[in-house]
């Protein structure tokens, strides 16, 4: 599917849409794998901008880097990575990376994974399971499953790295 869209660094500004992409894909990606009461919850819009809101302006996370997707004006997709608390030794962790499923396929993902971490930079993300597409894509782009797992609030997490990429 070709499409035109543009990926940029994330502003303040930014932040109520990035909520509603995150909300949104959340629900497009997770019914079935979270509990209905977390997806549905009516205050998940308002923590999502807060969060957002905290990780464009608190100094806190002033390493971290966070890139937007648009179409037509319009915020299609999100991604942030920072410096990784799993795997410390010179890896970027992927922490977030969300895009409209209908946009799925469109290139927005990969173009947001390399606004986020280079695309020849070793690095960490956890991935939910099961969510074979997005298992799929992070294969495609160098990452491997090494076997860690964890869960948390019922989601299980599969930790996929990526020591270079070389295609």
């Amino acid at each position: 599917m070709a499409i035109n869209f543009e990926v940029r660094r994330a502003e303040p500004a930014d932040a109520p849409g990035m909520a509603r992409v995150h909300v949104d894909t959340w629900r497009e990606t997770y019914r079935g794998v979270m509990s209905d009461s977390e997806l549905d919850d009516p205050g998940l819009l308002e923590w999502r901008e807060k969060f957002w809101t905290a990780a464009m302006t608190d100094p806190r996370y002033e390493k971290n880097n966070v890139a937007v997707a648009l179409h037509d004006d319009r915020l299609i997709g999100i991604a942030m990575s920072g410096p990784s608390s799993h795997l410390p030794e010179e890896r970027q962790e992927l922490y977030v990376l969300y895009a409209y499923a209908s946009f799925h396929g469109s290139g927005v993902g990969a173009a947001l994974l390399n606004a986020v971490i280079r695309p020849s930079a070793p690095a960490v993300l956890w991935v939910a399971d099961p969510n074979p597409r997005a298992q799929a894509f992070y294969r495609k782009n160098g990452f491997i499953a090494d076997g860690a797992v964890k869960v948390e609030d019922g989601v299980t997490d599969l930790r996929m790295v990526r020591t270079s990429q070389t295609n």
